[in-house]
Order: structure tokens, then C-alpha cells, then sequence
């Protein structure tokens, strides 16, 4: 059974590895594990067709909710979002956008989040709030 302790980024890196194995993907999706008594909730959340990142009605749409799964499932919750695609590691503008757009989601709901990553071919790399000019 999948149960670690998640309090570090590394942590949080390593469960991330664990969970999507070395694989590559064949298309552009952003996963959400839910964070609780610093455990994640057994299930993964696929958010798919996720090519372009989401504008503000999205961006908004999730902060809603993060909010309420804070709010009526699991009050304390913490989250860590990881963006999956095809193709080399590199870190592109497209993934920034995504990833200030799910800090942001995060940041509004009034959710912690994790340090966002980026899996592609082999490669799991993490993707920093200040890489993506938040502070």
C-alpha cells in the first residue's frame, strides 16, 4: 500500500516518481494528489486535455474547488499538482503558465500547495513558485 509521509518537497518528488514510474506520455494532463495529516489521500485526480493552460474562468473554476474540498471533505487538506506531457524535460513557457495558473488556484482556494511538477519521458523535475515569478 502507497502511504508515505509527505513533509518535504523531495518527499513529495519521490511520491510523485512512485506514482508515475519512468514512463512517457503520450498526452498533456495535470494529476492533483490531496495532501492530509501529511499522507495522500488514495486516489489521484486526472485533469486531461490539459495542452494549453486553463484561462481565469478555469484558473477560478479549480480554486472553487480546492475550496470546497478544504471546506466539506477533507478540512486541512494540502495539495500537490504535477503536469504531465510528451516530449523532453525542458521546463517550456507553456509549463510556467501552467504552473502560476495552479499556484494560483491554490493561493485563491486558500489551499496550500506543494512545489508543482513537471513529468515527461523518464524525467520527473520539480517547478518552483520563483521560476515561475511568484514570490
Amino acid at each position: 500500500m502507497f502511504e508515505p509521509v509527505l513533509t518535504t518537497q523531495t518527499q513529495v518528488e519521490d511520491a510523485w516518481r512512485e506514482l508515475m514510474g519512468p514512463w512517457s506520455f503520450g498526452r498533456h494532463s495535470v494529476w492533483m494528489m490531496l495532501v492530509v495529516d501529511d499522507r495522500p489521500l488514495p486516489q489521484l485526480t486526472e485533469i486531461s486535455e490539459c495542452e494549453e493552460p486553463p484561462d481565469a474562468a478555469h484558473v477560478d473554476g479549480l480554486a472553487e474547488i480546492l475550496h470546497r474540498l478544504d471546506r466539506e471533505v477533507a478540512p486541512g487538506v494540502r495539495v500537490a499538482f504535477l503536469r504531465s506531457r510528451p516530449g523532453k524535460g525542458t521546463i517550456t513557457d507553456t509549463d510556467r503558465a501552467w504552473a502560476r495558473s495552479l499556484y494560483a488556484a491554490a493561493r485563491r482556494a486558500g489551499v496550500p500547495c506543494e512545489v508543482v511538477h513537471l513529468a515527461t519521458r523518464g524525467e520527473i523535475r520539480p517547478v518552483p513558485a520563483d521560476v515561475v515569478g511568484i514570490r
